[in-house]
């Protein structure tokens, strides 16, 4: 079986005095909503593969990981007829930048609160941003 590590971000920020979650579209077999995320090339950590594919796939290069918050997902998904079972470590980051500059991958961006960007996700990702959530909302004072 072949195997797959990624890395991906969470990204929110305050606008008008709300938390906004970074959803970006994605139109890759079919059309769907997803946090930024890519492959961990060979020698990269995973931070650092975060910091390179936020900016490659959204421009914001001014982020900030949010120290205590670090969620691993895993699945398995088909690719040329084999299976692969691919991991996702994300992080929290905070953007001041609001201003996204997509890359090809995808087709459209928003920031949106919370309950929307849960409604727009799949079922791993919406795990992901309910526990994000949740931690934010218990110590967001260290993020004023």
């Amino acid at each position: 079986m072949v195997r797959e590590r990624s890395a991906g971000a969470i990204i929110f920020r305050r606008m008008e005095g709300r938390i906004r979650y970074l959803l970006l579209h994605y139109c890759y077999k079919t059309y769907y909503w997803d946090f930024p995320k890519g492959n961990i090339e060979r020698g990269e950590q995973e931070k650092d593969t975060v910091r390179r594919e936020v900016k490659e796939e959204t421009g914001l290069e001014n982020i900030k990981f949010i120290d205590g918050f670090k969620e691993k997902i895993s699945y398995f998904y088909r690719r040329e007829g084999k299976t692969v079972f691919k991991t996702v470590t994300y992080f929290l980051v905070k953007s001041e930048e609001e201003r996204v500059r997509l890359s090809e991958e995808h087709i459209g961006y928003e920031w949106v609160d919370y309950e929307t960007a849960k409604s727009k996700l799949r079922e791993n990702s919406k795990r992901v941003l309910e526990k994000a959530n949740k931690f934010l909302q218990a110590s967001l004072h260290a993020f004023e």
